[in-house]
């Protein structure tokens, strides 16, 4: 055993047999919680027949689950060193698992909703906890490929969630989109609670009730503004009016109450780690690129190119081979290069991928979607792993799990924004670009009537009108779905600057990484 070897790192584990179990199990615990996401997405219109609901009640499924997950994402860092990692991360596994089974088997929306908050809250700690565990497992030169492993989980679930989901949709019922998690959660919680080295706790901590209350209040009103703005016009709405002032007042009451509180649950001191920030920033970008794009795509290729579930779930897949094959070699480069060169080279590929979208019309060709497809995940890949290292090389050992807490909070409040966000701007868009083109269509305009075939699109035909009408509403989404993808692309461009804004970190033999400060 190393002499330098910290408490609970690889070096405590007796065989390699219990290492990679242990990180395995704490690998499956986050790939599951990163499908359940976006898998169900598909099922929605088959669970709305099943449970009776209809089409703005269906989306409490999702939302619900959104929630109760950004809620419980905050206290991970205060819960697990009170209670200690291995018993938390045994009961968020156990949890999830059962309510994974319980969401299968329900029988009234109601019951789908109460579990699906359920699964929620226990699978909100599955991706900070698991990526807490892998930090305290390596010294900082070992975790690149630590790290990638780990980021295969959280990036490749939402991609490759809808291309299972409708698989297992088609081919079984909706109901195995959750039990599909009962083996894996199954052999988790046995891998954890055989292999995992239990680490310190806290006993004399109090939870900050006051704080925890004031996060999840702003939280729950943010994600409920967010889902229901697009369909009340947003700001129209009184409802939408209220939650963005309970959200605002909240979000003022935790930042006055962490600044002067004696022990808040999230340590005010994090923030002062430059490159922690940043990689908030990053991780908040990603979010929105990631999970907006993977809902933007899909109707895009079904309803405008006419490609089927299963052919746009396939074009979905070459994505997330992408981010697999970065993140392969991004870790072991990371080390040896600049990671901020890398973040750049991942975040132009990104853009550049954004930027080729936006010119894309129903007819694109198939090998084009696979290779930008490929390109994007590449470039995400790029940014994650070298994110990641960067981020948590300079954060203080006992602030690990409260910082991976953080980053994955703002992964799901990006997610969240950004696909409000592009779904406003495409409902705008196509309304502004239609009433625009629909000038063109008036009974004035002698092109629509000088002959037998321009009258299939009269206006002063019924049949003509309806024809017209047709034509008009296809072109501007087309339209309005090149503005979402430019729209993504000028959002991603200020990632160059956050990347720079890090202090590079130069990894040696010790624990913590020296920092390279740049004249």
């Amino acid at each position: 055993m190393s002499a330098h070897a910290a408490p609970y790192s690889a070096e405590h584990y007796d065989s390699k047999v219990a290492l990679w179990a242990v990180l395995m199990g704490s690998m499956a615990g986050v790939l599951m919680q990163a499908l359940d996401t976006t898998i169900a997405n598909v099922a929605l219109p088959y669970m709305q027949g099943s449970l009776s609901a209809s089409r703005d009640q269906i989306t409490w499924v999702l939302t619900s689950y959104i929630v109760a997950a950004a809620i419980m994402t905050a206290p991970v860092g205060w819960i697990a060193a009170r209670f200690g990692k291995k018993n938390f991360l045994l009961i968020s596994l156990s949890g999830f698992t059962i309510t994974s089974m319980m969401c299968g088997a329900a029988q009234t929306l109601d019951q789908m909703i109460l579990f699906r908050l359920a699964q929620g809250a226990f699978g909100a700690a599955l991706g900070p906890l698991s990526q807490a565990v892998m930090l305290d497992m390596y010294p900082p030169q070992k975790r690149g490929n630590i790290m990638a492993i780990w980021g295969m989980g959280v990036m490749l679930g939402p991609i490759l969630g809808p291309t299972l989901g409708g698989y297992l949709t088609d081919t079984y019922n909706w109901r195995w989109v959750f039990y599909v998690n009962v083996p894996f959660g199954i052999a988790a919680v046995t891998a954890i609670f055989i292999f995992f080295k239990d680490t310190a706790r806290d006993t004399t901590l109090r939870f900050d009730w006051f704080g925890f209350a004031a996060l999840g209040i702003c939280l729950a009103s943010l994600q409920l503004m967010l889902d229901r703005g697009t369909d009340k016009d947003w700001f129209g709405s009184t409802e939408i009016v209220l939650e963005a002032a309970v959200a605002g007042t909240a979000f003022y009451l935790f930042i006055v109450h962490m600044l002067t509180a004696p022990k808040p649950f999230i340590p005010p001191k994090i923030f002062a780690d430059r490159n922690f920030l940043s990689g908030m920033v990053l991780m908040f970008v990603l979010g929105a690129v990631l999970l907006a794009s993977s809902a933007l795509l899909p109707p895009y290729l079904q309803d405008l190119s006419g490609y089927t579930v299963t052919d746009t779930g396939l074009l979905m897949v070459p994505r997330g081979f992408g981010t697999m094959m970065a993140m392969l070699f991004a870790g072991r480069m990371a080390l040896r290069f600049d990671p901020r060169m890398m973040m750049t080279f991942g975040a132009a590929l990104m853009s550049w991928s954004l930027w080729n979208m936006s010119s894309w019309t129903p007819d694109i060709n198939v090998w084009t979607i696979i290779n930008v497809g490929f390109v994007q995940g590449f470039g995400m890949g790029f940014v994650f792993v070298p994110m990641n290292l960067v981020a948590f090389a300079t954060l203080a050992p006992q602030f690990r799990t409260d910082g991976a807490g953080l980053t994955n909070l703002m992964r799901n409040i990006g997610s969240a924004i950004g696909v409000s966000v592009t779904t406003t701007v495409l409902a705008y868009s196509v309304q502004m670009i239609h009433s625009q083109l629909s000038r063109y269509g008036s009974q004035f305009n002698r092109a629509l009537g000088v002959n037998a075939q321009s009258l299939m699109m009269s206006p002063q035909i019924p049949f003509g009108l309806q024809n017209l009408n047709g034509l008009i509403e296809t072109r501007a989404e087309v339209q309005a779905y090149a503005n979402d993808f430019l729209f993504m692309f000028y959002i991603s461009l200020p990632t160059f600057l956050v990347i720079w804004m890090m202090k590079k970190p130069v990894f040696s033999a010790g624990e913590a990484p020296k920092i390279e400060v740049m004249e």
